[in-house]
């Protein structure tokens, strides 16, 4: 039992995109407590289903592929629509770019033998814009420090798809 609620946890996250992608397509301008409540809850997921993943040592396969994807998709989903809205610049695409960036090289390196693992900047990562993301849906027009943090996230973002695709190339291609 204990080890499904992780990749339950996930699956959840999964199913919070499409509410959450209603939620802020019908707010005003992007600004929306119940779209940042759920976007928040999902943040929260993330961090307790790896927390137990790891606790009660029943890390899976295709939590190892499909937690970083649900995380991906819902961070990508609010930074377009976001942007759409208007709240956040246009700058910020840089996230599902790196995101395409990862998906599209995560098959190659992982069919060479290379084994992904999450590392610490990921965390800080995907935790600072989780955030960030969340607070740029609740605070006023102009509010900037809702953006310093999403800065400071994406600045870790791409470091850690640097630090990965160096781990990839001294493993998978060496």
């Amino acid at each position: 039992m204990r080890s499904r609620i992780p990749n339950a946890l996930t699956i959840a996250r999964f199913g919070l995109i499409p509410f959450y992608v209603w939620l802020i397509t019908t707010a005003d301008e992007g600004r929306s407590w119940p779209a940042a409540i759920v976007f928040g809850v999902a943040g929260i997921t993330d961090q307790v289903d790896g927390y137990l993943a790891r606790r009660w040592h029943v890390e899976s396969k295709f939590g190892k592929i499909a937690d970083p994807l649900a995380d991906r998709l819902m961070i990508d989903a609010a930074v377009i629509l976001l942007i759409h809205a208007g709240r956040l610049p246009w700058l910020a695409l840089v996230i599902p770019l790196r995101d395409v960036v990862a998906l599209a090289g995560t098959p190659i390196v992982m069919g060479r033998g290379y084994e992904f693992q999450v590392n610490l900047l990921g965390k800080a990562a995907t935790w600072l814009l989780y955030a960030a993301i969340a607070f740029v849906m609740v605070t006023h027009d102009g509010a900037s420090w809702p953006l310093w943090i999403f800065w400071i996230g994406l600045a870790l973002a791409i470091a850690a798809l640097v630090e990965y695709a160096v781990k990839a190339k001294r493993e998978a291609f060496a």
